[in-house]
């Protein structure tokens, strides 16, 4: 399984366009698994300071800090296939 973690801010372009590019993965990620937590949250502002983020979407992947902004279907295809081997 691959989890990616969207930590994401009410209205955020940016993260609209990185959750769009992930739903289309999933044709070919069948074990992709997304999940979007609203950085307002008590939970979110935690992931906040734990990863020092900046900018969203800060993006996790397993639980792991990945990126945050936008990010390209190429950066995250490489990503994953590292994953997988």
């Amino acid at each position: 399984m691959i989890k990616v973690t969207l930590i994401s801010s009410p209205g955020c372009h940016h993260c609209l366009t990185v959750k769009a590019t992930l739903e289309k993965m999933k044709n070919d990620y069948s074990d992709l698994v997304i999940e979007e937590i609203n950085m307002t949250t008590d939970e979110g502002q935690k992931l906040i300071q734990k990863y020092s983020i900046l900018s969203s979407p800060g993006i996790l992947i397993n639980d792991e800090f990945f990126s945050m902004g936008i990010v390209s279907e190429e950066e995250f295809k490489k990503k994953f296939d590292e994953l997988k081997n």
